[in-house]
């Protein structure tokens, strides 16, 4: 998931192809002989610059992207993702209802789903469309004053372009949910308000029953699907292609909930567990963190939406790295996001080093990915 930008010529482009066709082959004998779809490629590619997947291929392709995300540590069912195929899709209006039907579909009752929407690459003399917005939902920050924000601090300058360009706003509760915001090939970045029907929240609470925390008003949305990133196969880039798996509950606990620079809970709870804040080494925000993960866990587990907690998808993390290395098949890793934000040396994943390994077919983030996040320039 590293930061690129990638003008790839011809050569770069047949070079990759060829690499990710003979790996779809090896990894699917079905296909039989790579040599005829290789020549094949070859004579697209010098006749238009570009060449275009089969559904397996893209299929294989989003699914082997997701095997070799370095970020991920929830890789074990890399195998189960559902792609859907919506190549021939470059307009704006008709990639943010797909974007809303892709949460419909992936949120499947609060059985989550691992689902992939592809829209059009880009190709020689045509930029492919954009989603600006860093995942499908998205919660709003306002505030008139640096230091106080009501919603998420993150998206306060997402939030503050939306209301410049015309977006009326929410009722100003901390979870509003922001429009989606779209650029369709040759056009501008358009909002598109997002339907209640197509997300699916989670009122958080604490599994003690305690009064206290059930005038909070917490919750969350149950499916974590990036939109800002460009899935890139074989020389290919699909500049929009949301993806989603499900929550480890420290995302939510730990660190959207959690973060200074998010919604900043530790002192509040601490305050509502009765808890000594005067010092660090009461260990207050500690013991704060474990209570607010505890909470999130059980609401999900009680509204009967997927989640995972970091203990068990440590111990998967580890069952996925032995099953592709009994295939001859390194994993690549980076320690500082596969060990879990809580309880680190806990997780069998912490007491290990691993080799951050770059791919040709992968999920990454382009150069301006992040500024279109934040809705710099978009008005």
């Amino acid at each position: 998931m590293e930061i690129l930008q990638k003008h790839s010529s011809e050569a770069q482009v047949w070079e990759e192809a060829e690499e990710f066709i003979r790996l779809f082959h090896r990894e699917n004998p079905q296909a039989g002989d790579p040599r005829a779809r290789l020549a094949a490629v070859r004579a697209e590619l010098a006749e238009t610059g570009t060449y275009r997947h089969t559904p397996e291929e893209l299929v294989h392709g989003a699914r082997v992207a997701w095997r070799n995300s370095n970020r991920c540590i929830g890789r074990l069912y890399w195998n189960s993702l559902r792609v859907r195929d919506r190549r021939g899709l470059t307009d704006a209006e008709d990639i943010a209802a797909e974007c809303f039907e892709h949460l419909r579909e992936a949120t499947n009752g609060g059985r989550v789903r691992p689902t992939i929407t592809v829209f059009a690459p880009e190709a020689p003399g045509r930029p492919g469309p954009l989603i600006w917005s860093e995942q499908l939902v998205r919660y709003a920050g306002y505030g008139d004053h640096p230091s106080i924000t009501v919603g998420d601090a993150r998206n306060r300058p997402l939030t503050e372009a939306l209301l410049r360009l015309g977006w009326a706003g929410g009722p100003g509760t901390p979870f509003d949910l922001l429009p989606l915001v779209v650029q369709g090939v040759d056009d501008k970045p358009r909002w598109f308000d997002t339907p209640a029907d197509a997300v699916l929240e989670v009122p958080i609470r604490h599994p003690d029953e305690r009064d206290d925390w059930s005038d909070w008003g917490l919750r969350w949305h149950a499916v974590p699907a990036i939109s800002n990133m460009c899935l890139e196969i074989g020389g290919i880039h699909y500049t929009a292609a949301p993806f989603n798996g499900w929550y480890m509950g420290t995302e939510i606990g730990a660190r959207n909930l959690a973060d200074t620079d998010r919604y900043h809970l530790l002192p509040a709870v601490a305050r509502r567990l009765g808890l000594d804040v005067s010092s660090d080494r009461s260990l207050w925000k500690d013991r704060a963190l474990v209570e607010l993960n505890r909470a999130v866990l059980d609401s999900f587990d009680r509204a009967g939406v997927t989640i995972a907690d970091h203990h068990t998808e440590s111990r998967r993390f580890l069952s996925h790295l032995e099953r592709e290395e009994s295939k001859g098949r390194p994993v690549g890793a980076d320690w500082s996001w596969i060990v879990p934000p809580i309880s680190g040396a806990a997780t069998p994943v912490f007491h290990r080093t691993y080799e951050d390994r770059p791919s040709a077919t992968a999920y990454v983030h382009h150069e301006g990915a992040q500024e279109r996040a934040w809705g710099r320039d978009l008005v």
